[in-house]
């Protein structure tokens, strides 16, 4: 059955790969330069609810498993080659397809983004710190706006599919 999408347009699936190229290359100029610049747990305010601070997660989304004694570094490793290795396939063979191509570009930019971090380093840098009321977030980086960013399109072209009845 043909997958159907709300947008559609005759791009190649070379785009979509530039575009994760591109949020890759952007995703870890940020963290060399934070890697560069401050030492872990070292930043700066922002304003009075954002700060830039290195953090490091050796887990998952917030810092899922990352106490688990170093075996999640290859498994989120593999589990990031793997799912990189899906995402180029559903490109290729569904490249017209405007915003689900555009989802998986940022989904595949960031999934790539985090990978590299945890073969270079055995963990992720993240450094974006949002707080209230001294409550902070768990810190995050570009790639992980990334695929929140290709999550919430995912999300929309399902529903714009559904609605169209297809």
């Amino acid at each position: 059955m043909a997958r159907h999408t709300f947008i559609r347009s005759n791009t190649s699936h070379w785009v979509w790969l530039c575009i994760a190229a591109l949020l890759v290359l952007a995703d870890q100029f940020t963290k060399v330069l934070i890697v560069g610049r401050y030492g872990l747990g070292e930043g700066f305010a922002v304003t009075d609810f954002f700060n830039i601070v290195r953090v490091h997660n050796e887990g998952a989304a917030f810092s899922f498993l990352a106490s688990a004694g170093g075996w999640q570094r290859w498994f989120f490793t593999a589990l990031g080659v793997a799912a990189a290795g899906v995402m180029v396939w559903l490109l290729k063979k569904h490249p017209g397809q405007t915003l689900f191509g555009l989802a998986l570009a940022f989904i595949l930019g960031g999934a790539v983004g985090n990978v590299i971090d945890r073969v270079l380093y055995g963990y992720v840098v993240d450094f974006l710190d949002f707080h209230h009321a001294g409550i902070h977030f768990p810190a995050f980086n570009l790639a992980d706006s990334a695929i929140t960013f290709g999550a919430a399109c995912l999300v929309l072209d399902e529903v714009l599919r559904v609605r169209r009845g297809h």
